[in-house]
């Protein structure tokens, strides 16, 4: 989670010598696909090829139903995300990090490819959390998910948590729970602070995540909404982006930069 410092240009004069605009970066699942993870929603999202597969992440079907969760872990073990490795758009996002741009990534994303492209995790806020880790629902111990996906191959097709016996899951957040406060306080500062905001490979239907652009557009900064389909906010946007992610996001923040 980063630290304090989302909020100092929203303090700082915008003329102040030196200074350089803060970058928000709101990615979601289109950001991805190059990197060989379906998205959810596009067509050939996850959702339209597998109805039923949403039942394996909605919170009180996985709580209550012993297979489910079975089926659950094994969907977990084939999770893409542990194979895919970060493509040109999170590429970019890194680069532009590291050349003294202040950035904060604010992603939809639970595959933890922001941060092995080399952006610092303290920067990257994960808004529906994270698949490489588990979370015990009784307890709330966490664990790293390969550990769980061992025991899950050994055997055990549901395993419990080792520290009270209660059920675990994903350290994502399903459907049916609430993102967590902090993190979502926390990017509603960023998005505030911002003075130019990007959406990337996201349709902007998923709330509370989505609206952090228009809370970004209202308070000023110039938003850049790069996407396949049309989003609920291209009316607000300063620009709005149709090329393919992986090639178009490099060039924009390389104009940045």
């Amino acid at each position: 989670m980063p630290g304090t410092d989302p909020t100092t240009p929203a303090t700082t004069p915008a003329d102040a010598p030196g200074r350089r605009p803060l970058v928000a970066i709101l990615s979601g699942a289109g950001i991805s696909t190059d990197s060989g993870i379906p998205d959810y929603r596009g067509p050939n999202g996850l959702w339209r090829r597998d109805p039923e597969a949403e039942k394996l992440v909605t919170y009180d079907t996985y709580m209550a139903d012993p297979e489910i969760r079975r089926r659950s872990w094994r969907m977990r073990a084939d999770h893409p995300a542990f194979r895919a490795r970060p493509n040109a758009g999170h590429e970019a996002v890194a680069r532009l990090e590291r050349s003294g741009v202040p950035v904060r990534v604010l992603t939809q994303n639970v595959d933890g490819l922001h941060q092995l492209a080399g952006v610092p995790d303290r920067k990257v806020l994960e808004l529906h959390g994270t698949v490489r880790t588990v979370t015990c629902t009784r307890c709330h111990a966490r664990s790293p998910m390969q550990e769980a996906l061992a025991r899950v191959a050994e055997g055990d097709p549901d395993p419990a948590c080792l520290v009270c016996g209660g059920i675990l899951k994903s350290a994502t957040v399903m459907f049916g729970e609430r993102l967590d406060p902090q993190v979502l306080g926390t990017a509603l500062s960023v998005a505030k602070a911002a003075e130019v905001f990007f959406a990337v490979g996201t349709t902007l239907q998923v709330q509370p995540a989505a609206s952090l652009a228009g809370v970004a557009a209202e308070h000023g900064a110039r938003l850049v909404i790069v996407n396949a389909e049309p989003t609920p906010y291209d009316a607000l946007a300063a620009e709005v982006v149709r090329e393919p992610i992986g090639s178009a996001l490099p060039r924009l923040l390389a104009d940045l930069g």
